[in-house]
């Protein structure tokens, strides 16, 4: 009995031995390409360009600037929420539209607003496990195209009106658990933290004047790459060269735009995020990679994380998030330069800021989603691309990005730049 106790004790130490051999070592995951296209406003300059077209922009620029090569690419993620009549496969029409090999693997995400960061999630995870080395990951959304459905057509519309949903409220905007808008949730958690109006204003018209300056400042030229538009019918194609939507703002009539969600009335049209469409694409390699080819690393990613809690909480995940990816990362909150959040509604921004201590100094210092725009699958790359893009301009060292996603989670990273 004694002898077959001992037996089974060493068959379970061969067992864990194996294991832990068997376990690849983790390994740093740099960015050495960011891209993204300008966000286009709804139904505006980008429309006529679908989800995975502006996708394609993205990941050839992110590649040319990296000194990448398409044949070089392993894998690739790709974030994309509003998939109606795009397409199958929609990561996979971006990479063959971008000229990666068809051979390369590509896989679509879908994690609503925070599809984009969790494309780079993976994307570093399939680094760090050794199975690839050189992987593009980003996000895309053209919400202007997203279609209206026919719910009941298919079994036939016998007699009466029928029904036609919108695609983009329905499947991007809308909470399934508690059956209204996502904005209902925003005013929710106003009323919970105590977040007025006015503090939502403040901050929307903060965000739209940091957006500007880093238009003028020449800021956003370092990560944006020209979205050439074809004409149509004969007319010639428009370059498309900076963000639509922070240009469109009347200041004067921001304050009295109605609340548009009930409850407190304090969510409106000037200080939510905008309905967009946009692309954004970074170059993840392994360290030891980046110095095989020759590519000079951005960034290096230390730590990441999701979390989630009740559906009707949303608005404040990132505050969950963003100190699991900190732990993961062996840093404090104290230890990070540079915050980007997205702004979904003004009121994540200053929820998530309250509830962390957050100095709005270091936040979204060139303002974010209620300014530049927010399509949906792109933004949690896009709000990566920015980050990478701020630290060197400020010669910061470390950054963290979190966004929310409906059902109640959100998405955060860390990284620290690298000179």
């Amino acid at each position: 009995m004694e002898q077959r106790s001992i037996f089974r004790v060493q068959t379970i130490q061969r067992h864990l031995c194996a294991s832990e051999e068997s376990v690849p070592n983790t390994t740093n995951v740099v960015i050495v390409g960011i891209a993204r296209t300008p966000i286009g406003s709804f139904n505006g300059k980008l429309s006529s360009l679908s989800a995975p077209q502006l996708g394609a922009v993205a990941i050839k620029a992110s590649l040319e600037r990296a000194g990448v090569s398409p044949e070089q690419v392993q894998e690739v993620y790709f974030g994309n929420v509003l998939q109606a009549n795009v397409g199958q496969a929609p990561a996979k029409q971006a990479s063959l539209l971008a000229g990666i090999p068809n051979t390369v693997p590509c896989t679509t995400v879908h994690k609503v607003c925070a599809s984009g960061m969790k494309a780079v999630m993976l994307g570093a995870s399939s680094i760090q496990l050794g199975i690839n080395e050189v992987v593009v990951a980003g996000g895309m959304e053209s919400m202007s195209n997203a279609p209206y459905y026919l719910p009941n057509a298919r079994q036939g519309l016998r007699m009466g009106d029928g029904k036609v949903i919108d695609g983009a409220i329905k499947d991007g905007l809308w909470d399934p658990y508690g059956n209204y808008h996502m904005g209902v949730i925003a005013e929710k958690c106003a009323a919970k933290h105590n977040i007025s109006r006015e503090q939502q204003d403040n901050y929307a018209i903060r965000s739209y004047k940091r957006a500007a300056e880093g238009w003028s400042s020449g800021f956003f030229e370092k990560e944006v790459i020209p979205v050439t538009v074809p004409g149509s019918r004969g007319a010639p194609s428009t370059v498309v060269k900076a963000d639509e939507e922070y240009n469109r703002v009347n200041f004067d009539k921001f304050k009295s735009l109605p609340g548009v969600f009930g409850l407190g009335k304090t969510v409106t049209a000037g200080n939510a995020s905008t309905i967009s469409d946009g692309a954004a694409s970074v170059i993840l390699m392994s360290q030891q990679k980046a110095k095989q080819l020759n590519a000079k690393p951005l960034a290096v990613i230390r730590g990441y994380a999701d979390a989630s809690n009740h559906p009707d909480d949303f608005p404040t995940a990132p505050s969950l998030a963003i100190p699991k990816a900190l732990a993961n990362a062996g840093l404090t909150i104290n230890d990070i330069d540079f915050f980007e959040l997205n702004e979904a509604f003004s009121v994540v921004c200053e929820a998530n800021a309250k509830l962390l201590k957050l100095d709005p100094e270091k936040v979204n210092v060139y303002g974010g989603g209620v300014s530049i725009g927010h399509p949906i699958g792109c933004s949690g790359a896009r709000i990566i691309v920015t980050l990478v893009n701020l630290l060197h301009h400020k010669k910061a060292r470390y950054g963290v990005a979190g966004i929310c996603n409906g059902g109640g989670g959100a998405s955060a990273i860390v990284i620290e730049r690298i000179e």
